[in-house]
């Protein structure tokens, strides 16, 4: 704006309207009269303002909703300053009266809660060596809940089974005649376990008593041992005619034997036998000769014997004359073929032993157990776990703080809720420190026998169990612990109010000296030792 300009106002239309009535210009209807041209004017004007107001009303009606209720506002606050009494004119407060809590009568004891899973016990997932076989599911695949005993079929896999055994190690080949180790040995101590005699349960060697067990376990499972490989019937056939054979050769060469060393000639034999008793004839004469005809003598004696000795090494010589070296040594050759042939007959006979293919034996511990989820189905392919199986006992799993499981041991009793609202007993199994953190222990329960119905509301689901770590042996009197006072003895004392607690420090009250007990949920058990102490008293908890 300029120095030489007027500021100018810009007023409302309705403003405008009234100053604009007022001039001093002259309407064609005005009236003649200058008393009612003012009256006219006067009402035009007043008529002029209202309708001006009206507008200001109608173009802000926002404004002004919020200005009467500030208006309303104010007007409340002044009303209620008015009727309320402030803490200076107002009458001076009573004196507070004695906090108290009384008495109570009944058992007391220190619990430790915590929440449980509720489901059957060691849950493991099954899987099956599929490596020398295939892999399709054909038949026997068990519902979920069914049950695994020793000797059931887990599966049927190709058309074989999968025999469940107990056992902790897992099958990780095929047991055959001739190997060992710790597998052979549970395998044994397995089939003793069915009730199927395997031998010798403290050698880790599978052998002929072992094979012989096997085939038994295919036996009462209802299916035909495994095959042998491919020609391994006609090693066995060939192996025993191998025998034959050399068995033939050997009495072949005795025969030859005895025939190049049978000895001289009957005729022969008997003119050396003559000759020997000659001699022994002769040598006996030369001993009984005593008195000899005249002009002779008797033989020598010495002589006599020379000649038997020679007839005899004579009559010998005939049956050594033959040399039968040759024969004997095809003899020899011939029982050594024996051997040979009975060693491949061995051989081929444990080749079509009855053996245990991996991936038809299934070794769980803890049998029996019960089968949660099944992840097969007959036509199916294997490919990772077939199955999860549990425990066939319903076992609850906590968790508890470091210094509450500290305060549990192994045999105490525990309550949980059944879905029906009743009370069940369990009872602590196992503690042992948590994997993931140690200061969380994990508590195992097994609880009472459960119905079938309260097994199937139950499984999966989390429960809160207590366990009373401390109890009093029935029922006792018991106050807050924050009603026990220290004497000047270091006793425990509690004050009793005799009279209304509401007069505050001119109430009557006296002091029981007490015996504290077990403390527990705030609360501790209390036995009167100096005055007396009834359920119901009123015990001072403050001031």
């Amino acid at each position: 704006m300029k120095d030489d300009e007027t500021p100018t106002t810009e007023l409302p239309d309705e403003f405008s309207e009234i100053i604009a009535g007022d001039g001093t210009g002259s309407d064609d209807t005005a009236s003649a009269d200058p008393i009612a041209t003012d009256v006219a004017a006067d009402a035009d004007v007043d008529m002029s303002r209202v309708s001006g107001w009206r507008r200001i009303l109608r173009g802000n009606r926002t404004l002004w909703i919020v200005a009467l209720c500030a208006v309303a506002s104010l007007v409340a606050g002044l009303l209620v300053g008015r009727f309320l009494i402030a803490p200076a004119e107002a009458s001076e407060a009573p004196e507070p009266g004695l906090v108290t809590v009384p008495v109570e009568f009944g058992s007391l004891s220190n619990d430790v809660t915590l929440r449980a899973d509720v489901g059957y016990a060691d849950a493991v997932e099954v899987t099956i060596d599929t490596t020398g076989g295939g892999s399709v599911v054909t038949g026997s695949v068990p519902e979920v809940g069914a049950t695994l005993n020793p000797l059931s079929i887990a599966l049927e896999v190709v058309g074989r089974p999968v025999i469940v055994l107990p056992g902790e190690l897992p099958a990780y080949r095929t047991l055959r005649f001739g190997v060992s180790g710790p597998d052979v040995l549970q395998l044994k101590q397995a089939l003793v376990a069915v009730g199927i005699d395997a031998g010798d349960v403290n050698s880790n060697l599978f052998d002929q008593a072992t094979a012989n067990a096997v085939g038994q376990l295919y036996a009462q499972a209802g299916y035909p041992a495994p095959a042998a490989e491919e020609g391994a019937e006609e090693s066995v056939r060939g192996a025993e005619q191998g025998v034959r054979d050399a068995q033939s050769g050997v009495a072949q060469a005795e025969q030859a034997l005895t025939a190049a060393g049978a000895g001289p000639t009957t005729l022969e034999s008997w003119q050396a036998d003559v000759k020997v008793a000659q001699a022994e004839q002769a040598l006996a004469e030369a001993k009984a000769c005593a008195n000899p005809p005249e002009g002779s003598s008797c033989p020598s004696v010495q002589q006599a014997e020379w000649d038997v000795q020679t007839a005899k090494l004579e009559r010998d010589q005939l049956w050594s004359a033959k040399n039968t070296g040759p024969e004997k040594a095809a003899l020899d050759a011939a029982r050594s073929q024996v051997d040979a042939a009975n060693k491949a007959l061995e051989s081929a006979r444990q080749a079509v032993l009855p053996f245990l293919p991996a991936g038809e034996v299934l070794f769980i511990t803890e049998l029996p157990r019960r089968v949660d989820a099944v992840n097969v189905k007959r036509g199916s392919t294997i490919q990772g776990a077939v199955m999860t199986v549990s425990g066939a006992a319903v076992r609850l799993t906590g968790a508890a703080a470091e210094a509450d499981a500290r305060l549990l041991k192994v045999g105490a009793e525990a309550t949980f809720e059944l879905p029906d609202g009743t009370q069940q007993r369990a009872v602590i199994t196992e503690l042992k420190p948590g994997k993931d953190s140690k200061a969380r222990w994990d508590v195992l329960f097994e609880p009472d026998p459960l119905t079938p119905e309260q097994i199937t509301q139950l499984q999966g689901s989390n429960v809160r169990v207590q366990i009373a770590v401390g109890a009093t042996e029935g029922d006792v009197l018991s106050v807050p612990l924050a009603a026990l006072t220290a004497g000047p003895g270091g006793e425990s004392r509690v004050e009793i109010v005799e009279s209304d607690p509401r007069e505050g420090k001119d109430a009557e009250t006296r002091t029981v000296v007490v015996k504290t007990g077990l403390a527990a949920k705030g609360a501790v058990e209390v036995t009167a030792v100096d005055g007396d102490l009834e359920e119901g008293d009123l015990v001072v908890v403050g001031r």
